[in-house]
């Protein structure tokens, strides 16, 4: 998991923490990590900052003369990397325990396009709000790609759960609207809404998305991105933030992904946090993510 990232980051900070450094050499070598950044999936806008950042931090500093200058180096990228996905996180089964206590169900809208792994790593959220003892139900939402009801069955019914569904083409904020009043009527804890699986320039679908928020009002609106699409999921990002406003992201096949850059391009451009990764295809193949495991990731402990 992101091999490529750390080797090529280590590279620089190598060069960073073995020379004694001008500010024109220091320019130097801050390119070479914007441009590493850049081939690891990091927008340019993102690349910039975080050199901006390391500068601001190293600046003045006589790096071949610290006592550690690589660990000094690595820290100065790291606080660049940490500001980026510092953003407040969002305790996802505290709100179900406080939603339980007030005798409601906590509501979730899923968005994405198709192929992120959107409806997977909705039956993976269902399955950690199990082991959590939360009872779920999921709703049908996308009521536009073939197989999609189907798809979401399938999950359920490994999972030993509802799924609230209409009819193919049918109002999707009816969809959801009904399996949050079968959640407030049967006491189940947690309503997991899919949805279509839109293109994000489509104005027709982006607009249904919208009025699904608007009716069903969820407590939670969480992006999916697939890691090794690259600075695609990062304009997916921008453009389901602009449209419903997420409150968070979950990256799926970060398994699979050597470069690790769109975790940093995602939480740059939504200013949201990224709540859990998805590291397999198993429904326990969620994990939490925050800023120290990232950078231990790219950047070792």
């Amino acid at each position: 998991m992101f091999d490529k990232f750390k080797t090529s980051l280590g590279k620089v900070v190598e060069k960073l923490s073995t020379k004694e450094l001008s500010d024109k050499s220091l320019d130097e070598v801050l390119w070479d990590l914007q441009l590493t950044l850049i081939q690891n999936d990091v927008s340019v806008k993102v690349a910039e900052l975080v050199a901006n950042d390391v500068k601001r931090e190293l600046i003045g500093e006589k790096v071949g003369r610290f006592e550690n200058p690589r660990e000094r180096v690595n820290d100065a990228i790291r606080k660049a990397i940490y500001n980026i996905l510092s953003s407040q996180n969002i305790d996802i089964f505290r709100m179900a325990k406080e939603k339980k206590a007030e005798k409601k169900p906590l509501s979730i809208v899923v968005v994405g396009i198709n192929g992120t792994g959107k409806t997977t790593t909705i039956a993976k959220l269902a399955y950690a709000f199990q082991k959590k003892g939360y009872k779920c139900v999921l709703a049908a939402a996308d009521t536009y790609r073939a197989g999609s009801i189907e798809q979401i069955e399938k999950h359920a019914k490994n999972l030993g759960i509802r799924v609230i569904k209409h009819d193919y083409r049918s109002d999707a904020a009816a969809v959801a609207f009904d399996a949050i009043k079968h959640a407030e009527a049967r006491g189940i804890n947690v309503v997991l809404i899919d949805t279509a699986g839109r293109i994000q320039t489509n104005v027709n679908l982006l607009d249904e998305m919208k009025k699904i928020v608007r009716v069903v009002n969820p407590n939670l609106k969480i992006f999916i991105g697939d890691a090794l699409t690259g600075n695609d999921a990062v304009e997916q990002a921008e453009k389901f933030n602009e449209a419903i406003q997420v409150d968070a992201s979950i990256l799926a096949k970060v398994d699979a992904d050597t470069k690790g850059g769109v975790a940093l391009s995602v939480a740059y451009a939504t200013k949201r946090p990224i709540i859990f990764v998805g590291v397999g295809q198993s429904y326990d193949d969620l994990e939490p993510f925050n800023p120290d495991w990232f950078t231990n990731k790219i950047l070792g402990k």
